[in-house]
Order: C-alpha cells, then sequence, then structure tokens
C-alpha cells in the first residue's frame, strides 16, 4: 500500500486542522493505521492509531481529547483533525499502516508498522 498524507501548515496556537491520508492498492480495510510525528531534533512519536474497522481507537496521552482519528474504508482515507493545537505539537506527521488480523491490537509503535507515507509539516505558532 502506498500512503500520501497532506493538510499540514501553519496554524496558531488554538487553532485546528485535518490531515488526511490517502492510500492505494487494495486490502485497505486489513490494515490498521496511526499516525506518529516527529519534531525536529526528537524521535518519531505515536499520536493515534485505528482498527481496520474504524472501531477501536487509541491516542497518545499528549493528544487525547484534542485529537480524533478516522477512517473511510471505501474512499482509503485516514483522517486526524486535531484541535486546540499547541506549539508543541509542531512536527513532520506521517500515516502508516500495520498488515494486521483483524483481532491484533493497535500498535503504538513505529516497528509495529509496516508502511509509511511521506510526512507533513504541521507548524503550530505562538
Amino acid at each position: 500500500v502506498q500512503l500520501q498524507a497532506s493538510g499540514g501548515g501553519l496554524v496558531q496556537a488554538g487553532g485546528s486542522l485535518r490531515l488526511s491520508c490517502a492510500a492505494s492498492g487494495p486490502s485497505f480495510s486489513r490494515y490498521h493505521m496511526g499516525w506518529f510525528r516527529q519534531a525536529p531534533g526528537k524521535e518519531r512519536e505515536f499520536v493515534a492509531a485505528i482498527s481496520r474497522s474504524g472501531g477501536t481507537t487509541t491516542y497518545a496521552d499528549s493528544v487525547k481529547g484534542r485529537v480524533t482519528i478516522s477512517r473511510d474504508n471505501a474512499k482509503k482515507t485516514v483522517d486526524l483533525q486535531m484541535n486546540g493545537l499547541k506549539p508543541e505539537d509542531t512536527a513532520v506527521y506521517y500515516c502508516a499502516a500495520d498488515w494486521a488480523i483483524i483481532s491484533a491490537p493497535l500498535g503504538t509503535t513505529t516497528s509495529q508498522y509496516d508502511y509509511w507515507g511521506r510526512g507533513t509539516l504541521v507548524t503550530v505558532s505562538s
């Protein structure tokens, strides 16, 4: 599967952005999907993940309550709605796909994901 993230940009603190990841290739619904981010000089970190069906989600504590992950299997997209953005949310955001059986837990580490898209830069000004 190939992934392409979009929707990044410059936003003031407190603002909102909606990131989108478009997938190409077959069997999109067989992947758990995740969003990660990487700030300058830091390791890539988990943000959110969603199960194959979209019925289960999980979030990093740092974004919980401010971020919502969703997916549309018919359109082969996974979105990340981010509200109440903070300067510390500034990073390159990546979407990733994890080929998983339906009962597999959602991955929260980079090693659990098989495919990665190019990132999209989110900059939050104070």
